[in-house]
């Protein structure tokens, strides 16, 4: 049985990011160079009210996942958070670590927000929000899925 744990990232450059960011470029997707870049500019730092960093390591303690939520900035309602920047390796894939990371951020932004949402924009990723509870969303292009914390 694979053993992962997960860690709330207050120092992201103290974090090797270097197989998932070469890993995420070689599959087309930019949102970890985004994560790094606005992290090391100040832009997201993950650290308002409610927000955080996550990473989810594996028993030789390589940074196998990582997905984060804010403040929805596309929102005027602090009460609602998106889930960002959230990658997991492929050698790592349906092996339970994404579901493991998105419901440790859910039981943490409890405390904090009424509504997730998110994008994705592949069918994958849709399948798996869906799987998690996360309704498809229509009429925000910023918003591909949202799911109700507190009703």
């Amino acid at each position: 049985m694979l053993e992962f744990r997960i860690e709330k990232i207050t120092d992201l450059p103290r974090i090797d990011l270097s197989p998932l960011l070469l890993e995420s470029k070689e599959e087309g997707f930019r949102f970890i160079v985004r994560l790094v870049n606005d992290y090391k500019n100040g832009t997201n730092n993950f650290n308002q009210r409610g927000e955080g960093l996550y990473g989810v390591f594996n028993e030789d303690d390589d940074l196998i996942a990582i997905g984060g939520i804010n403040i929805d900035p596309y929102s005027n309602d602090p009460q609602i958070g998106r889930l960002r920047r959230f990658y997991v390796s492929k050698a790592y894939r349906r092996k339970g670590v994404g579901r493991f990371l998105v419901n440790k951020i859910l039981f943490d932004a409890r405390r904090t927000f009424e509504e997730i949402v998110l994008h994705t924009d592949t069918e994958t990723g849709a399948l798996f929000y869906t799987s998690l509870g996360f309704k498809k969303s229509s009429g925000d292009p910023n918003t591909s899925h949202y799911l109700k914390l507190k009703i």
